[in-house]
């Protein structure tokens, strides 16, 4: 093999080969070169074999559901999106478009026999001991009721009962101090029936006697008022019971008169409150 014009070893002929001074140079350069290289493989091989190991260890994790003796994954594995529990396991209150039934007024019903159905008499209506207004009380003495409403009155009012309607009168006598009441109260199929009466009154109710107070209000001068609510009209007469007959300008017997006929009027309108009451009650448990 030829390196060169002139022979073997160089120009000129052959010559023994001479002994070189080594390229320190190019050595360091090769040696680092080596060491880059080294050092570049050791640092890939690294990256590779951490990516390695977190791949398996992912890989772990997802399949990690360790299968049960029958093949299923166990109790242990982690839920699906759809396995976890909503935000709140209690159902959400709901509410009826329907608004619940005004409440009965007791007016309404004790306007009408068709719902003032609750037992009624004399002493249902009268149940007390006294009548007290403010702080008066007037003891009651005796009391009674009748179908014939014509046969509990005096002068024309018995005719202006039964024309309208009447179906029971009931009474009661309340005294003190001398003075006596007699409240008649009576009983018709509707407002207006009563309503009438109220305005066609004529004198008189007659006094009711017992319980200690005489015939009073028969022969004399006395007191008298007339008023309705509802299916009731109610009338009073009061006096002496000395029969001192009573004047115009006499406050006492005036003042007993309304005192009477306020009470009435609250017992017919708590008898209205009470079936009232019944009416709410029953519907409430209906609807439940």
């Amino acid at each position: 093999m030829s390196f060169g014009q002139g022979g073997p070893y160089g120009p000129g002929g052959s010559q023994p080969p001479q002994p070189s001074t080594p390229d320190w140079a190019a050595l360091a350069d090769q040696s680092a070169a080596r060491n880059r290289r080294r050092k570049l493989l050791f640092i890939g091989g690294g990256a590779l074999a951490t990516a390695a190991v977190a791949a398996i260890v992912a890989t772990a994790v997802v399949s990690s559901g360790h299968k049960d003796k029958g093949g299923g994954d166990s109790a242990g594995g982690l839920p699906t999106p759809q396995d976890l529990p909503s935000e709140s396991a209690t159902p959400e209150p709901s509410f009826s478009n329907v608004a619940p039934p005004a409440p009965p007024k007791p007016l309404d019903i004790i306007s009408s026999a068709r719902r003032d159905k609750a037992p009624l008499s004399a002493g249902s209506l009268f149940p007390d001991k006294s009548a007290a207004k403010d702080d008066r009380s007037y003891t009651k003495a005796a009391s009674a009721s009748t179908t014939s409403c014509s046969a509990a009155t005096q002068g024309a009012l018995g005719s202006v009962l039964v024309n309208n309607g009447c179906r029971k009168l009931l009474r009661a006598t309340f005294t003190r101090d001398g003075v006596a009441v007699t409240v008649g109260v009576a009983v018709f199929d509707g407002k207006a029936a009563a309503e009438k009466a109220k305005d066609r009154y004529q004198p008189n109710i007659a006094s009711l006697s017992g319980g200690g107070v005489p015939t009073f209000c028969r022969r004399t001068a006395c007191q008298s008022s007339a008023n309705a609510i509802g299916r009731y009209a109610y009338f009073t007469i009061s006096g002496y019971t000395s029969g001192k007959a009573v004047t115009s300008s006499d406050t006492a017997t005036l003042q007993a008169g309304r005192d009477v006929a306020d009470y009435t009027f609250r017992r017919i309108l708590a008898r209205g409150s009470a079936q009232a009451s019944a009416e709410a009650a029953s519907a409430a448990s209906a609807t439940n």
